[in-house]
């Protein structure tokens, strides 16, 4: 039987939404919910997007933190995405330090999985998922792009069964190369573990290339936009380069789009003449996930 929980749904205009339903539980991990919103727009186009914010992988341990999912980082994104028709979905996902890789990959696969199953309740197209996520969110929602995602067709709970592969990728500032690309603490807290570029055949070095979008990448792979600040000190734009790099080498629709001046944020700050990326957000989806390649 089809079990969807909803802890609490009200109307709320947040973010242009004409309604939202808050902390739908959409998977537990040892008696942990992990929850998404679901942003509805007034006049729904029938797509749905999962959208995950940046948060360096990490999440505070105190019990009254601020979730994921309700940040103005989410909000800045969503907005564009609802007022354009598409019902998006806002995740939360585990993240160090109590959680490490691959645990954040898994959850956001689960929620595609999730929505993926209950598509027809939400109105949308099981089919035709996409997703957005800047920096952490960016790498995350690269990965739902370019790995496999196959669903285990003997699991028990129904919404395994899913594929976790989205059809359209936005992603903004992503890590996507953890082994050719210093990447800081952020990666270390992530992966759990320093990285010795010398020791190939470690356990280290395997573990930072699995977790690398851009190793994944293969010929049916997803459109994907890719967002990235020129003077981006965090997250290097090489890591866009190298992933616009191997995406047109294997013949799959990639555009980046650099944002000169632009640092690391989810607003470019200190870009000279930003181009409209939020605009570009949305026609990319409308392009890419609505009408199709």
């Amino acid at each position: 039987m089809r079990r969807i929980f909803v802890l609490w749904m009200a109307v709320s205009t947040a973010w242009g939404a004409a309604a939202v339903e808050s902390n739908v539980i959409y998977g537990m991990y040892s008696g942990l919910a992990l929850l998404l919103d679901v942003d509805r727009p007034e006049t729904p186009n029938g797509y749905g997007i999962v959208l995950v914010a940046g948060s360096g992988w990490t999440a505070p341990l105190a019990y009254d933190a601020t979730p994921l999912k309700d940040t103005s980082q989410a909000g800045m994104y969503a907005k564009p995405l609802v007022a354009a028709g598409f019902t998006v979905f806002v995740v939360n996902h585990r993240a160090a330090p109590r959680f490490r890789y691959p645990a954040a990959v898994e959850d956001v696969q689960r929620a595609v999985r999730f929505v993926r199953h209950n598509a027809a309740r939400f109105g949308i197209r099981a089919d035709r998922i996409g997703a957005v996520g800047g920096s952490s969110g960016g790498h995350l929602v690269s990965m739902l792009g370019v790995l496999d995602g196959q669903g285990n067709p003997a699991d028990a709970d129904p919404v395994n069964r899913e594929s976790a592969k989205v059809q359209c990728v936005v992603a903004r500032a992503a890590p996507c190369d953890f082994v050719r690309i210093p990447s800081g603490a952020g990666a270390v807290n992530f992966l759990g573990m320093n990285f010795n570029p010398q020791a190939q055949g470690s356990e280290e070095y395997r573990m930072y290339r699995e977790a690398s979008p851009v190793y994944h990448v293969s010929s049916d792979d997803p459109p994907f936009l890719l967002l990235h600040g020129e003077a981006d000190t965090t997250v290097s734009i090489r890591h866009s380069e190298g992933m616009e790099a191997a995406l047109r080498a294997a013949g799959v629709t990639v555009k980046l789009l650099r944002v000169p001046g632009g640092a690391h944020g989810p607003n470019f700050p200190g870009a000279v003449n930003p181009p409209d990326y939020l605009g570009a957000m949305v026609q990319w989806m409308k392009q890419y996930l609505v009408r199709g390649l």
